[in-house]
């Protein structure tokens, strides 16, 4: 549906705007950076000229403490100076109480050499240095603002979703037993005057035959109000031999299907598989994906249901040759609204999803399709003791 590709394409057009926000932060925080390291790298390299100067024998009687306030300045940039030969004569902004200074600063220095870093040379000194913390922290900025806005935008995605699945929730509710309600009381009022017909034509054989399939037609009705009722009550779930629930389901298909169309189930007599269950509401999941299997078929083809046991779960998997599903609607085929037929409201898969994992704690899914070729719905559920 219509919905669905805009839903898609607005989630596209908000992901290529966090992209763009993300990119431009980077961008800005890579050019702040730039410009901080400039602004450390021009500071060392005044703390290099006033230490110079400060070890210059020939400025002893100047005034030095400008260059004195330089040096002192210097708080937040790692700083040390080797000679020739690597041996460390002196070290600013490291950690306290290092014992052996060559020991802890030649891996710096054969890492800073193995990055590309050339030191500065001054009087036959080279001087090392290293980002500071601020320039380290805002490095590592675009990453954590990416962690915040993603969590920020999570947590605000789930809180809406849960609030709006809370309403939908409420909706279905709502409509379901309003719509159970409403059909009571004309179903009650036909029993009434099918049974007044019976009493009034008992010898007419051909009017209690009508009466007869009129009266299937009503419980029919009467079991539909049913489920509808148990929309948003937790259903008592029995063990069910699974075989002889499919085949129930089968037979109130296949008399309101062409002739054209096989089915093929697993044999009703077979040992019996108890699943648990409540048959109403099962019935109606089985009944939903056989009607939309004849749907996707156009009255010829074939419907096959097969049935897989495992450990503590039954596999039920329903197989049309109908035209198939694209892959990327295989979530979307679930959402309230979706169809792709003239008629209907498209809410049969979606009553489908809560009834087997809301109520049974199982789950459906679609688990193959191809376009022109069929697609196979399977339920799991969880096997009676």
């Amino acid at each position: 549906m219509e919905i669905y590709s805009r839903k898609s394409r607005w989630k596209i057009y908000l992901a290529g705007a966090g992209v763009a926000i993300l990119l431009i932060s980077v961008f800005y925080t890579n050019y702040l950076s730039k410009e901080l390291a400039q602004g450390e790298q021009n500071r060392v390299e005044n703390f290099v000229l006033a230490q110079d100067q400060v070890n210059d024998p020939s400025k002893q009687f100047e005034d030095l403490s400008l260059q004195l306030q330089i040096m002192e300045r210097n708080t937040t940039i790692p700083v040390f100076v080797t000679d020739e030969r690597d041996k460390v004569l002196f070290h600013a902004n490291f950690e306290d109480g290092i014992k052996d200074e060559d020991a802890y600063f030649n891996p710096i220095i054969k890492k800073m050499e193995k990055s590309g870093f050339e030191p500065i040379i001054s009087e036959g000194n080279k001087i090392y240095y290293q980002e500071s913390t601020l320039l380290r922290q805002l490095r590592y900025f675009p990453l954590i603002q990416l962690i915040l806005i993603a969590a920020f935008v999570g947590l605000g995605y789930a809180g809406f979703s849960t609030e709006r699945r809370s309403e939908q929730n409420r909706v279905w509710v709502g409509m379901a037993k309003e719509t159970a309600h409403q059909l009571g009381t004309p179903i009650s009022g036909i029993v009434a005057w099918l049974e007044n017909l019976r009493a009034m034509r008992e010898e007419d054989e051909e009017v209690i035959e009508i009466v007869d399939e009129l009266r299937t037609d009503v419980s029919r009705l009467e079991l539909i109000a049913e489920r509808f009722s148990k929309i948003g009550s937790i259903p008592s779930l029995d063990p069910v031999n699974i075989y002889s629930e499919l085949e129930k389901c089968r037979a109130y298909m296949q008399r309101r299907a062409s002739r054209k169309v096989q089915f093929n189930f697993p044999d009703p007599e077979s040992k019996p598989l108890r699943v648990r269950l409540n048959p109403p509401l099962f019935d109606w999941v089985i009944e939903n994906l056989l009607r939309n299997a004849l749907d996707a078929m156009d009255g010829i083809g074939s419907i096959q249901v097969n049935v897989t046991e495992e450990e503590h779960v039954v596999n039920i998997d329903v197989i049309d040759s109908g035209k198939g599903i694209p892959s990327s609607k295989f979530k979307t085929v679930f959402q309230p609204g979706f169809t792709t037929k003239k008629r209907g409201w498209g809410l049969g898969l979606s009553l489908s999803k809560r009834i087997i994992e809301e109520y049974h704690s199982g789950k459906i899914f679609v688990k193959k399709s191809e376009e022109g070729k069929g697609t196979t719905f399977s339920i799991r559920l969880i096997k009676a003791a």
